[in-house]
């Protein structure tokens, strides 16, 4: 056999895959691609507007419960910068070391964590007993105590003073100071620390009257220019001028100009057999009206034209006598005190009585109210309200705490106080709201100065002053102090000043206070806390 040639061998090679033949996309599978794409899009805006609405909540709750102080230590270094940019220089680095050392001072230099602790506070003790609002308030936290202790203290202030307002000075320099510049900013400071860079007497001349010792000067007696013969039974200064009058026993009434030094005589009027038992001005000053001890007639004197007018037939009155009476505070009426505890209203326009009342016992004494209401003291010691322009009815009545006898009453102008006087010398001093609206009133204060009847009383216009005498003692005149209820230690300063008093009266303004005694004179004394007459 012949030699085998050997064949030359050939790699095969891996067949190839096949590839997916791609086709172009169509225009409506082209669209939907792009709206989902654009939807995925909006989904994701929305998402992150979502989110940034949580943080910004959640940033806002934050600083509710937890305070902003990494944003205002940002805002207030950014204002800093600012203002350094703006103003430059060294006055910027003072400025800015003036509003961080104040800032150092409004916050604390150290704080402890033992004052983070709740402890409740006993508010039993007696220090806080009266900061408790009941009988379950037995404990109180510290923080809670201290906002009640600020609530009473800016309601005892009437709200909260300014310099107790944190941050509020310093509000209104920066407010200044963007107006007008640094020069007012600086005046600011000056008066805001004129408390600290001097010393002296900060407190102002209180307008009250103080009690205890009463300025006053004695001065010449009213009816110096004519003293009575008898005894004085009337004095009163006029509701407007500088005049008073004086009336007593010795038949006359006679009217002066009270200047405190020589008080000269203006006019005398003498009353043929008509003993002056009262004498009171009207309450427009034009004239004046008398009553005698012995009837029912009295006499009114005109003083602008100079005529004395006798009344000698009163319509309607069934009284044999006339001594008591008081003027209206309408002017237009007066208020007559008859006997077996009957009051009439007599109208001065038509000389006729047009009511009358009756209370049990006889009448004591009268005064009235600002509103009009009239306090009726009889001598059983009861006291009733008399409804003169409404129902003319008896309202209201009580009993004077302790009184055996009533022998005087008094009203004071500014309607708080009612003075109630007794035959065994206490006079008793009520609220008027409590006489008007309870059947069993306790007095505010009782007073227990006098020994004897207390038979005149009178407060002064402005109610800071309760004139009391007694007409059975020399020297027995005491003036209370309201409200205090004391009494002037240094009044009268001798029996023989005042000697048996009949009549009080101060004048219109409680410049001078005047009364008249049992030796026919009207002493006349200066109170010097009143500037006017």
């Amino acid at each position: 056999m012949g030699d085998v040639i050997p064949l030359p061998v050939t790699k095969q090679r891996p067949a190839a895959k096949k590839r997916p033949r791609v086709r172009a996309p169509e225009p409506e599978e082209q669209r939907r691609q792009q709206e989902q794409e654009e939807h995925k899009r909006r989904r994701n805006v929305q998402c992150v507007a979502v989110l940034g609405e949580e943080d910004a909540s959640v940033r806002q709750l934050e600083e509710l419960l937890f305070g902003a102080e990494e944003r205002l230590v940002e805002q207030l270094e950014e204002e800093q910068e600012e203002q350094e940019e703006q103003e430059g220089g060294d006055d910027e680095s003072d400025q800015s070391e003036g509003e961080a050392e104040a800032q150092r001072r409004e916050g604390p230099a150290w704080v402890d964590e033992d004052d983070e602790l709740e402890e409740e506070v006993d508010m039993k003790h007696r220090y806080r007993r009266d900061l408790a609002r009941g009988e379950a308030e037995s404990s109180m936290s510290q923080q809670r105590l201290q906002s009640r202790m600020r609530e009473q203290f800016a309601k005892s202030m009437g709200g909260t003073p300014s310099w107790a307002e944190p941050g509020l000075q310093r509000k209104k320099k920066k407010k200044r100071k963007g107006d007008d510049g640094d020069d007012d900013e600086e005046e600011d400071e000056d008066e805001e620390d004129d408390l600290l860079r001097r010393t002296g007497n900060f407190v102002g001349a209180s307008h009250s009257l103080p009690s205890g010792i009463l300025r006053m000067k004695k001065c010449l007696r009213v009816n110096s220019a004519r003293p009575s013969e008898g005894r004085l039974t009337s004095v009163q200064f006029h509701p407007s001028a500088q005049v008073a009058l004086t009336a007593g026993l010795d038949q006359s009434v006679s009217l002066f100009q009270v200047d405190g030094k020589s008080n000269p005589k203006i006019q005398s009027i003498h009353l043929e057999r008509f003993p002056v038992h009262s004498a009171l001005f009207s309450r427009d000053g034009e004239s004046l009206f008398a009553t005698s001890l012995r009837n029912k007639m009295f006499y009114t004197y005109h003083m602008m034209e100079g005529r004395v007018e006798p009344v000698h037939c009163i319509r309607g009155l069934n009284e044999a006598r006339v001594k008591d009476f008081s003027v209206c505070p309408e002017g237009g009426a007066l208020l007559l005190t008859g006997t077996r505890g009957y009051l009439h209203l007599l109208s001065l326009k038509t000389k006729e009585v047009v009511r009358s009342v009756k209370i049990n016992g006889d009448v004591s004494g009268v005064a009235f109210s600002p509103d009009g209401k009239v306090f009726v003291h009889s001598e059983q010691g009861q006291v009733c309200v008399w409804d003169v322009r409404g129902s003319s009815r008896c309202v209201s009545s009580f009993l004077d705490d302790g009184c055996v006898r009533g022998t005087s009453i008094a009203a004071s102008p500014d309607g708080r106080y009612l003075a109630c006087g007794s035959q065994s010398g206490v006079v008793n001093i009520y609220s008027q709201e409590a006489c008007l609206t309870s059947a069993n009133p306790r007095p505010l204060k009782s007073l227990m100065n006098l020994l004897t009847p207390a038979t005149s009383m009178t407060f002064n216009p402005t109610s800071e002053i309760l004139a009391v005498a007694s007409r059975a003692e020399d020297g027995a005149v005491r003036l209370v102090h309201l409200p205090s209820f004391t009494v002037f230690s240094n009044f009268p300063a001798n029996k023989a000043a005042v000697q048996q008093a009949n009549c009080l009266a101060f004048s219109p303004h409680s410049g001078f206070f005047s009364l008249a005694n049992n030796k026919g004179h009207a002493p006349l004394f200066r109170l010097l806390h009143y500037k006017d007459f």
